[in-house]
């Protein structure tokens, strides 16, 4: 190997022979090509590096398609977000889904009922948000793919049985996970050296806090966590409680706003918000509702609590969650 290689180059190395896909393989192959500095010492490790990229690469692309129908973990997002439950066995995840969404997956008292992700839609207010339903994460199996459709999602909700040593629950599920690379933004300033680290938002919630006396034994649990910034909701599926304070964190960690088109002359329609994420523009907007708008976005104006009613603004001004937007074209 020749000299002089960063540091960072080892590790991504070590992350290369540690992959068990080949996705995996090709991201940590392309990180390891793109830390290699460019200089004569390096042109044969460079020539062999594009070497296996390319045969991974043709590997992917010809099972790709069969990959994709045969495999129950690619599942497309739909909705305002995609949201992953996780947690151990027999902790209420399926049986959360259920009680949020029109999924119907199996809920049994015994554990690993679920063996396959399965998808819902959650309604919060007046959008909906994909709930997807995950096999237990366990430290003596776990699929593989599973780790990879955690990548792909916008959020997790950790799930942990109050009454089953929520801590080392807790614990555990996040261990297996760092493992995988993937933590909780909470947690971002403790791995910003290392590489190709998924930074998501993971709310952890507590399930089968049923009674008054629970409530109690759920505070207790927070003071137990004290100093530790891991968000902690207490719900009861069983009884169905605290479900709009979830939705409401949920909504705010997925970074998303509701902006409403207002059509000339006419009044908005509340029931049907275009979603955004935090930082959009108007210019973001035109082309949400429709890319002509977008290339031939003459003025708009904009209704909300950054804005005078109906003020004129330019392409780039920002939006805020709840505003109302008029736009005109030049066609």
């Amino acid at each position: 190997m020749p000299t002089n290689l960063p540091p960072d180059y080892a590790k991504a190395e070590k992350q290369f022979r540690a992959a068990t896909t080949n996705h995996e393989r090709i991201a940590w192959l392309e990180e390891m090509y793109s830390i290699v500095p460019k200089h004569k010492g390096t042109d044969h490790l460079r020539a062999d590096l594009r070497r296996k990229l390319s045969k991974l690469r043709t590997a992917s692309e010809g099972g790709q398609g069969a990959a994709r129908q045969s495999s129950a973990y690619h599942i497309d997002s739909e909705g305002a977000g995609q949201v992953v439950v996780l947690g151990p066995a027999n902790a209420g995840k399926s049986a959360l889904v259920a009680a949020l969404t029109n999924a119907n997956p199996e809920v049994a008292a015994y554990p690993f009922s679920t063996w396959v992700p399965t998808p819902g839609m959650w309604q919060i207010e007046n959008i909906q948000v994909q709930l997807l339903d995950t096999p237990p994460l366990d430290a003596d199996f776990v699929d593989p793919e599973l780790f990879n459709l955690i990548h792909r999602a916008d959020l997790a909700l950790l799930i942990v049985d109050l009454l089953a040593d929520p801590i080392g629950q807790i614990e555990d599920t996040l261990a297996l996970l760092a493992e995988r690379r993937i933590v909780p933004e909470y947690l971002r300033d403790q791995y910003e050296d290392e590489l190709r680290m998924k930074i998501m938002p993971i709310i952890g919630v507590v399930n089968k806090t049923d009674t008054d006396a629970q409530d109690k034994d759920f505070e207790v649990l927070c003071e137990l966590l004290e100093g530790e910034e891991c968000p902690l909701i207490p719900i009861s599926v069983m009884q169905a409680r605290n479900f709009g304070r979830l939705a409401q964190v949920v909504y705010r960690n997925l970074g998303i706003i509701r902006v409403y088109s207002r059509p000339p002359g006419a009044d908005p329609n509340f029931n049907l918000p275009f979603v955004l994420l935090h930082g959009s523009t108007v210019e973001d907007f035109a082309e949400k509702v429709h890319q002509d708008f977008k290339e031939n976005l003459k003025s708009a104006r904009v209704w909300g609590s950054t804005a005078f009613e109906g003020q004129m603004v330019s392409r780039e001004y920002v939006l805020a969650e709840g505003d109302v937007v008029e736009l005109k074209t030049d066609r």
